[in-house]
């Protein structure tokens, strides 16, 4: 009888290394959500959080707590732009709000929310004239092109359940937070 070619070893060898492989990546992504969610800041915690972001912004997985503690959002808030065109018209652009979206579309477009939210926080201000010409460009629909962009912030304070029947929740305030003027060559 021959003997065996040595396939059977390479594919064993293989195997255990796709084996070693896949538990080294699930056991490095579930330390890295840990540490990344963590409500604890210490010197550790700053750290491994400093050397995780890279990874967990490229991969999206990367979120907050704020919503819950220590300190817990106050207002409810939701941006739209407004598109003034050459000719003078304007139109609104309302972003994606998820109360407002069928369940699956809610699905595709709930980032949405934490963009939004970046989007009005000046430390993200960066990010502005690329939503600017972004909105520029999806609006470049009408007869005259978008000379304007105004991003604007809406806010009403979440003040806890009354005792009454009202429903008024109070005021909601409005504020122009970016401006931008459309160049020719952002809407290409």
């Amino acid at each position: 009888m021959a003997a065996s070619s040595s396939p059977a070893p390479e594919r064993g060898t293989l195997s255990k290394l796709k084996f070693v492989a896949i538990n080294a990546f699930l056991i490095f992504h579930i330390l890295a959500i840990t540490c990344w969610a963590l409500p604890i800041t210490t010197p550790l915690t700053v750290a491994a959080r400093s050397f995780l972001r890279p990874y967990l912004i490229w991969s999206g997985l990367f979120q907050s707590w704020d919503m819950f503690s220590p300190d817990p959002k106050s207002k409810n808030i939701y941006l739209e732009a407004v598109v003034i065109y050459k000719d003078g018209s304007t139109e609104l652009w309302p972003f994606p709000r998820m109360e407002m979206l069928s369940l699956t579309h809610r699905y595709f477009k709930e980032r949405y929310r934490k963009y939004e939210e970046n989007l009005a926080n000046d430390t993200y201000a960066a990010l502005r004239p690329d939503a600017a010409r972004h909105i520029a460009r999806v609006a470049n629909t009408h007869a005259s092109p978008p000379q304007k962009v105004m991003l604007v912030v809406r806010w009403t304070d979440i003040i806890p359940p009354r005792t009454t029947e009202s429903n008024d929740r109070g005021p909601w305030g409005v504020e122009i937070f970016y401006t931008y003027d459309v160049e020719p060559g952002d809407l290409q």
